[in-house]
C-alpha cells in the first residue's frame, strides 16, 4: 500500500462521517419540526438521537485516536531507523542511504508522512460529528 492509496481511504472515511453527521442532522431536523407540530413522541426520540449522535461520536473519537497512535508509530519507527542508519560506518550502509533517505520525512515512510492523512493527524485533526452538530439538535 502507498502513501497515495493511505490519503484516498483516509479521504473516504472523513466522507462517510461527513455522511453520517447529514444523516443526523436531516433527522434532527425533521423530529424537530413533528415536536414542534405537537407529535408526543418526537422529544423522546430526539433525546434517542441524540443518544445515537453521542455514541458515533465517542466511536469517531476512538477511530481518530487510533489513527494519531499509528501515525506515532510510523513516525517513531522512521525517527528510530533514521538514528541507526546514521550511526552506521558508510562502507557498510551500501544502497541503503538511497532506499532509506535522509531527514524527518524521507526514506521507506516519507511518503506516509508527508501526505495527506500524515498532515492531518500532525496537525491534530479529527473526523466526527463534533459538538456543534450535537449541540444543534437540542
Amino acid at each position: 500500500m502507498d502513501s497515495s492509496s493511505i490519503d484516498q481511504a483516509y479521504g473516504q472515511l472523513q466522507t462517510e462521517f461527513q455522511d453520517v453527521a447529514k444523516s443526523i442532522q436531516a433527522l434532527a431536523e425533521k423530529l424537530q419540526a413533528a415536536n414542534q407540530s405537537g407529535d408526543a413522541n418526537a422529544k423522546e426520540w430526539l433525546l434517542d438521537l441524540k443518544q445515537i449522535a453521542l455514541d458515533v461520536k465517542d466511536e469517531q473519537v476512538q477511530v481518530n485516536a487510533l489513527l494519531q497512535t499509528i501515525h506515532s508509530y510510523v513516525d517513531n519507527s522512521n525517527q528510530q531507523l533514521q538514528q541507526e542508519v546514521q550511526q552506521m560506518p558508510q562502507p557498510m550502509m551500501g544502497g541503503l542511504g538511497g532506499m532509506l533517505g535522509g531527514g524527518r520525512r524521507g526514506g521507506m515512510f516519507g511518503g506516509l508522512l508527508g501526505g495527506g492523512f500524515g498532515q492531518a493527524m500532525e496537525v491534530g485533526a479529527g473526523i466526527g460529528l463534533g459538538d456543534q452538530l450535537i449541540n444543534s439538535i437540542f
